[in-house]
Formats: structure tokens, C-alpha cells, sequence
């Protein structure tokens, strides 16, 4: 940011300050402006000490070069050498002298107000209450404070607070540089209010934005923040307090003549009256809303009240809230998240949500830096909803039973009349018709690898704007594939087979989930065999001990080059580069267009590989495989022996065993479109990122990843007018850093409520965990918390518990005994290979990666659907 009045004017007065100058004054003092100037606010006077006055002291400061140096070396989690530096470094500035001409300009100003006036001095970092993190309490606010000698001794302490032991920790964790943080000091004139407390534009637990919140309690707000008493609770909706609870508040701080608080106990008659009105709490609200509309995101408020009168003394916008998809329209909207079916929750960014929505057959909202659907007609019609839920409930229980509660409520969900909305969905109809044919399945490979190898061969032509106009030429093509009747027929027919299997089973057999064994090593699975396939490379390089050694020691992606001069790395190489000539595409997140694939980062791998090598011996591939088909063949036999003893038994085993040839004619096909999909998206990112480079080589572009925080389109338009707004870059940057940290809700209405969903069930242990019964078995033995793959280190016996896995997450699949994740149903990537690999595993198990932890022992009870945690 260039030169600002803040680096010419050591003070300002709040009045003259707004949100355009966080570098002169800080987040606190740029709000405080920012809400003096809104009309109908009050904000009590004062004036701001700005970053130019921090930086002259800051340069006066002994040793504190090195001593910033220091401290950026170090860890977040060396507690003991932060403390006692940060401890160092707020002594220094404390004992630094405030320069003569600037502590003139304090006293003079102070003067305006009378000389014993009291005064509340506040720190105001350059980096607090940004709209993409909050670094709320991290700094010093003094209270009370009276006399030149005493406000000018608190400066200096808020300046040493930047320094403080939890606000050195927040930014090492957050990669914030010491030195790029400054401090402002805001000195007000101190407010003695009846009541105080924080009003919640948003519900802060469910994020519902028509609903606002106000805590409250006498005196001043310390006694709430500090927690010392109990506050009183209301809810506002629509102008109306909808719910309130009065607390006992037996003690309040309050201030001294002198300067300073203190702690009083209240009257015992005045313990139980509210602190304030109904009315008060509405009138607070109305202001609330002004200053929600002024900031254009929810705030979260500190407030006074003196004599009836409202007083604004911060407020900051609630960053831990999940935005809302916009709409252009003023109706109630339903969204389902996309991250949730595709096995993917992390952010992602703009290019990468951009790419999706162009090539998904569906309508995507984005909102957090996730994808989400609006469900809102589906759910409106009931003749949709029904076959709509059902589906839902296939795929995640959880989020099904987020809808009902929402459609439960009956004032959210609208309802139109039979036939007003879209086509009744049904579980059954078009794939019905499909024969039980494999030639089916050949046919649909070989038009996904005709389509593809066209789009490699026509690709290599084009540049400049000229690729951005094939690729929309090439986005139809790749939804027409995907949209192909006989895909969808294909992929329904599988599934179809497999919930058949497993209703029929249950009823006639009284057994649960009895397609899991039927599907055992089910041929043409390409997600399945790429796991396998990795045992195979662990073959080639297994008899080989300087390439092992080699490959534990591999720190960058440039290893392939250096492997061929030890013994065997020839031969290692070839198997490595030929696993990733077919799947090297893949990576963690693939749906990202912007994530590392395996061609552009193979380290990745290497840690699997070297499991692989230590784990298994020679062949383990085949025999895996083989095994598997036994074991499905024998179980078939066994299913249709007990099936034929029953009345109509004959039947009935006619009938199964016409649907376990469907289900491993169709299964291992349910994978394929993923791998068409992301066969193509590497495809374009190979060409994206070469005209990238080229943009980099004109000098448009600082570095080629710049291009990830772009849309689509906005990328076409830059490689057409070579120019781009590095601004925009640099805040869609630290918007998708503030998107990381936010949870994904599976259900998120246009209110901002997000609907998590629970499960009903009574049939799990206590302490258990409940989740959904993807793949059969009992499996007891050690967890892997594994959240990064390329982290992942395992024995014999291990259980992988993570938060969810994509495909790439398959060849760990061939070394653990059973499987955890926090979200997943029946038919999604994991829950198919698991049962194809014949491990034990329960998906969507709530908050699965926070309760278990790493190195526990747990019973995984795959059949019935709920992990044990054991002593």
C-alpha cells in the first residue's frame, strides 16, 4: 500500500478515519471511524495514535532487529522460548522513551478534553478485524486510565502488546510475518454505562443471519468477556425478542474515581432484573442492522448503554460464519454441498471452482470457496421429494436427515403443487432397461478413451485466446460424455443391483449389507486397480536395496532424474513413470484443477510405495486380487445354497443370482467417469498452465500460479488484454486462507443456517460412535490419523481414519485393515473400494478425526455401522 496519512501524521482524530486506512490506524481504530461517520451511531470521541508514531519507536528500540529474527525462527509449539523472548521484546518497547515532540502532541490533544478526563486506551493492530481472520483479544485495551502521565505509560503498553505470548503464537501459526503488523493506539473518552455487553448481527452457532443475539450484563463489558458472570441471553427475529433468559448477575466491574476497575457485588434484589428492556434490545438490534448493512457482512458488537442512550465501542465481522451462495431473488433456497458427494470438503480455489461448475451437468453455487446445489424445487414438489430423500439417504444419511428437520419445521421449505415442480426423481426407470451385458461397459471405456485421446491430439494446436475458446468447445463434449444415457444407465444398474442385493438379503437371509462380500475384486474397477497396481511397482523395486535407500531419503519432485544412477533405478523408474503414464492425473482433492497431480508432485507416492515394499511380499497384487474373486464366488454359492431351502427358494435364487452378475457386470464401472473427468481436467491444466507461462514470459503475470485465483473467464480475459488486477489476486488469496479454516455445513439455507443432521438410531454401544455400515466385517486394531497422504506410515493391521477420501487415497487402501472417515455414504469412492478390498469401514462418522486419536485402539464394526474406542 502506498504512502498514507498515517505515515505523515503521528495522531488523527477517530472522526477523520476510515476503513480505507488500516495501515495508518489499525482494524479497531478504522472500524471506530468507519461507525462515528454512520448515521444514528455513537461512538464515543477520541483519537488514534498511528503506526508512524509504533514505527519511530519501534526504530529506537534496542536489538529489536535480531530479536524479530528470532522469533521468526522459531516454532509456534517451543512455548517456553516465545514466552521468554516475547517477554524480552515488550520490555524494550515499554522502556523505550516516547520522543518529546510526539508525547507534546498526545498531552495538547488530551487537553481538548480536560486534563482528569478518564480515558480508555486500546490497541489496534494493522492485522485485527480484517474480514478474513480475527485476531480478537490478542492485543491490550486499558481501561479507565487517567492522566497525561499514566495514558502516555499506556501507550507504550499497547505497542509492547503486539508482542504478547498468544499473539507471537497466532501469527506463527498463521504465516503472518512480525514485521508486516503494526500498531495504532486508539485513546476514547472513557464510557461509564449501566449496561454493556456484545450483540450478534448472526446467530454465531448456526450462522442463521436473520436471527441476532445480544449478551448482557450492569456495569462495564469486562465482566462478560472475562467471564465473571453469566449473561443475560436474548434472540431477536424480525424485530421481535423470539427468546430471552435473565441470569442471577452477582458481580460487575465498574470503574474508580482515580483510575482503574474493580470488581462490586450487586444488590441481591437487582441480581435477577434483565439488564435490559425488550424494547432496549430491539432498538440495540435496529442499530446492529445499520451497522451490519454499512460493513455489508454480519458484525459482532460491543456496545454501552448510558442513560438510555446506545454507545458503540467496536465491532468487528464474524469471521467463523460459512457464506451464503448468492441469489438473485429474495425467496428461501435449500443448498447441498457438492464437497460431500464428491469426497471432498477443502477449499477450493476460484479457478478450480470455476472449471467444475463449467464441466458438471448440474448447476453449482460457490460460497466459502465450496460448490453447492440448490435443492429447493426438488424439495418443494412432493412428488420429487420423496425419491429425492431416498436418494439423499443413500448417499449420506446425514444429509437427508438435515433436510427432513429443515422440511419438518414446515415455515422454511415452500410447497408446490403436485406436478409444479421438476420431474419426480426415482431409483429405478431408465437403467432398468439396460441388458446385463459387460460388452456395455467396453463400449462405454472405449468411447471415454476415443474422446479423450481426440481432446490430447486437438489441444496441442491452440494458444493464446484461441484455448480458451476450444475449451469451451471441449466442455460440451465433456458433458455430453458424462450425460450419455447409457453412462448414467450404467452407473444406476450397479448401484441398483447392489441396494437390491442387500434389501433382499436382509429380508430373506436376515442379513446386513450382503452385497459387500458379492462384490469382492468385481473386474474393471480402474480406482481398485490402481491401487494394486502400486504393489506391483513395489515389486519391481523391492529386490533392489539401493533404490530403496535411495527413495527414503527423497525430499523433491526432480527424484525420477537422479534415480536411474543407483543399482536397479533404471527399472524403477520405468515402473514409476509407466504407473504415472495411466494415473498419474490423480492427486488428493482432484476435483481441484489446481491441486498438485502425481505427474507434477510423484514424492508423493513415495511414502506409499516404500509402505508397500515393507508390507507385502512378491505377487501380493495378484493374489489380492484372485482372493477376492474366491471369496465372491464362494459366498455367491453359500447365498443361493440358503436361498434355494427356502419356500419359493428356487425363485429367489434365480432372481439373486441374476442380480450378482449385474452387480459385477456394472460395479467396477461406477468408478470410470471419475477417472474420464480427471483424465480431461489434466488435459486442460497442461494447457492452462502453459499459457500461464507464457503470460509470465510478457510479464502479465508475476508467477504462473497466479492464474489459480482467477475464474475461468477472467483468465480468458486477461490472456486477451494482457492485463491483470494484482489486487484482486492478492485478496482472493487471503479469502481462500479464511476459506480453509471454515467447516462446510452438508445443508446450508439462504438464512446462513447450516443443518448438520444427526443420527437416529439406538442400536450403538455408549461411548460408540455412530456412522453408516459401507463395508462388512469386524476389524479391532491401531488408528492412523492420517489427514495428508503423503504423511501416511503404516504397520500391519492399521485402521485409516480420516476426514475423507477421493479416489487417490486408494493405494493406501491395500495396507490397512479397516476404514474411518468423517464423511462418506454407500456408494461413494471409498465405500466401493473398501468393499472391494474386503475391509471393514464405517463412513461419515461425525468429528471421527477430532475423537479418535492417532495411535488408539478401536473395534470398527463395519456391518452394523459404529467404532468402538477402546481402553
Amino acid at each position: 500500500m502506498g504512502e498514507g496519512r498515517g505515515d505523515r501524521v503521528p495522531l488523527l482524530d477517530l472522526r477523520e478515519v476510515d476503513e480505507t486506512q488500516v495501515s495508518d490506524v489499525g482494524g479497531k481504530a478504522a472500524h471506530l471511524g468507519a461507525l462515528s461517520r454512520i448515521d444514528g451511531i455513537r461512538v464515543p470521541a477520541g483519537f488514534c495514535v498511528t503506526t508512524a508514531a509504533f514505527r519511530r519507536i519501534m526504530a529506537q528500540t534496542p536489538s529489536i532487529d535480531d530479536r524479530l529474527d528470532q522469533l521468526s525462527r522459531l516454532s509456534p509449539d517451543d512455548r517456553e522460548a516465545i514466552r521468554t523472548l516475547s517477554a524480552e521484546i515488550r520490555r524494550s518497547v515499554e522502556e523505550t522513551p516516547i520522543p518529546g515532540d510526539l508525547a507534546a502532541a498526545i498531552t495538547s490533544t488530551l487537553d481538548r478534553f480536560g486534563e482528569r478526563a478518564a480515558y480508555a486506551v486500546r490497541s489496534s493492530a494493522t492485522a485485527e478485524d480484517t474480514p478474513t481472520a480475527s485476531f480478537a483479544g490478542q492485543q491490550d485495551t486499558y481501561l479507565n486510565v487517567v492522566g497525561p502521565e499514566a495514558i502516555l505509560r499506556h501507550i507504550s503498553r499497547c505497542w509492547a502488546s503486539l508482542f504478547t505470548e498468544r499473539a507471537v503464537i497466532y501469527r506463527l501459526r498463521n504465516g503472518v510475518d512480525h514485521r508486516t503488523v503494526q500498531m495504532a493506539v486508539v485513546v476514547q473518552q472513557m464510557v461509564f454505562p449501566d449496561a454493556s455487553g456484545i450483540l450478534f448481527t448472526a446467530d454465531p452457532v448456526t450462522g442463521n443471519r436473520k436471527v441476532a443475539t445480544v449478551d448482557a450484563s450492569f456495569g462495564l463489558g469486562e465482566a462478560l468477556v472475562s467471564g465473571l458472570v453469566n449473561p443475560d441471553v436474548f434472540t431477536v427475529r424480525d424485530g421481535e425478542v423470539v427468546a430471552g433468559t435473565v441470569a442471577a448477575k452477582q458481580r460487575a466491574v465498574t470503574a474508580l474515581p482515580g483510575g482503574g476497575t474493580r470488581e462490586v457485588a450487586i444488590d441481591r434484589q437487582r441480581q435477577e432484573q434483565p439488564a435490559l428492556t425488550r424494547a432496549q434490545v430491539v432498538r440495540l438490534v435496529g442499530l446492529g442492522r445499520r451497522i451490519e448493512a454499512h460493513f455489508g457482512r454480519p458484525q459482532d458488537i460491543e456496545w454501552c448503554l448510558v442513560d438510555d442512550d446506545f454507545q458503540i465501542v467496536q465491532s468487528r465481522p464474524i469471521t467463523t460464519l460459512f457464506p451464503i451462495p448468492a441469489a438473485d431473488d429474495q425467496e428461501n433456497h435449500v443448498y447441498l454441498s457438492v464437497g460431500h458427494q464428491q469426497m471432498m470438503t477443502d477449499a477450493m480455489r476460484p479457478l478450480g471452482l470455476s472449471m467444475w461448475q463449467l464441466t458438471a451437468i448440474a448447476a453449482m453455487l460457490e460460497a466459502g470457496g465450496r460448490l453447492f446445489v440448490d435443492a429447493t424445487r426438488l424439495l418443494a414438489s412432493p412428488t420429487s421429494r420423496a425419491g429425492f430423500l431416498t436418494m439423499a439417504g443413500k448417499s449420506d444419511p446425514l444429509m437427508r436427515h438435515a433436510l427432513e428437520t429443515l422440511i419438518d419445521r414446515g415455515d422454511f421449505v415452500p410447497t408446490l403443487p403436485d406436478g409444479g415442480g421438476p420431474p419426480r426423481l426415482t431409483t429405478g426407470g431408465a437403467s432398468t432397461s439396460i441388458e446385463t451385458d459387460p460388452a456395455i461397459v467396453t463400449e462405454l471405456i472405449e468411447r471415454s478413451k476415443a474422446s479423450i485421446a481426440a481432446l490430447r491430439r486437438d489441444i496441442a494446436t491452440v494458444t493464446g485466446t484461441a484455448l480458451f475458446d476450444f475449451l469451451l468447445e471441449a466442455f460440451q463434449e465433456h458433458k455430453r460424455v458424462l450425460g450419455d444415457p447409457l453412462n448414467m444407465q450404467a452407473i444406476m444398474a450397479g448401484m441398483e443391483a447392489t441396494w437390491w442385493l442387500n434389501d433382499q438379503l436382509h429380508e430373506w437371509l436376515g442379513e446386513k449389507n450382503g452385497a459387500d462380500t458379492l462384490t469382492l475384486s468385481a473386474p474393471g474397477n480402474v480406482t481398485s486397480e490402481m491401487g494394486l497396481a502400486l504393489l506391483d511397482v513395489a515389486d519391481v523395486i523391492r529386490p533392489y536395496p539401493e533404490v530403496v535407500a535411495f527413495l527414503q531419503d527423497v525430499a523433491h519432485d526432480d527424484f525420477l532424474v537422479e534415480l536411474p544412477k543407483v543399482a536397479g533405478g533404471a527399472e524403477a523408474r520405468a515402473a514409476i513413470e509407466a504407473y504415472l503414464d495411466r494415473y498419474g492425473m490423480r492427486c488428493v482433492g482432484e476435483i481441484d484443477i489446481t491441486r498438485p497431480r502425481w505427474s507434477e508432485r510423484p514424492s508423493t507416492l513415495v511414502p506409499v510405495l516404500l509402505d508397500n515394499i515393507k508390507l507385502f511380499e512378491p505377487g501380493a497384487a495378484r493374489r489380492r486380487f484372485e482372493q477376492g474373486q474366491q471369496q465372491a464366488q464362494q459366498r455367491a454359492q453359500d447365498v443361493l445354497t440358503r436361498l434355494r431351502a427356502l419356500p419359493d427358494g428356487q425363485q429367489k435364487a434365480d432372481e439373486t443370482a441374476r442380480m450378482i452378475d449385474r452387480v459385477r457386470t456394472f460395479t467396477g464401472y461406477r468408478e470410470y467417469p471419475k477417472y474420464d473427468i480427471i483424465s480431461r481436467y489434466f488435459i486442460y491444466k497442461q494447457a492452462l498452465l502453459a499459457e500461464a507461462e507464457r503470460l509470465v514470459r510478457a510479464g502479465v503475470l508475476t508467477e504462473t500460479e497466479d492464474v489459480f485465483y482467477l475464474t475461468f473467464q477472467e483468465f480468458h480475459e486477461v490472456a486477451r488484454t494482457h492485463r491483470v488486477d494484482d489486487e484482486l489476486i492478492r485478496q482472493r488469496r487471503d479469502a481462500f486462507r479464511s476459506y480453509q479454516a471454515l467447516t462446510p455445513p452438508r445443508v446450508l439455507t439462504s438464512d446462513g443456517e447450516a443443518i448438520s443432521g444427526a443420527y437416529r438410531r439406538d442400536d450403538v454401544p455408549a461411548g460408540a460412535l455412530a456412522g453408516v455400515p459401507v463395508s462388512s466385517g469386524t476389524v479391532e486394531g491401531r488408528a492412523r490419523v492420517i489427514l495428508d497422504m503423503a504423511q501416511a506410515d503404516l504397520e500391519a493391521g492399521d485402521i485409516l481414519v480420516t476426514a475423507h477420501t477421493d479416489p487417490s487415497w486408494t493405494p493406501l487402501f491395500v495396507g490397512i485393515a479397516g476404514l474411518v472417515t468423517e464423511v462418506g455414504g454407500l456408494m461413494t469412492h471409498g465405500a466401493v473400494i473398501a468393499r472391494e478390498y474386503g475391509l471393514p469401514a464405517v463412513v461419515s462418522v461425525l468429528d471421527a478425526t477430532r475423537l479418535i486419536r492417532d495411535g488408539q485402539r478401536i473395534r470398527v464394526h463395519g456391518s452394523d455401522g459404529y467404532v468402538e474406542i477402546l481402553p
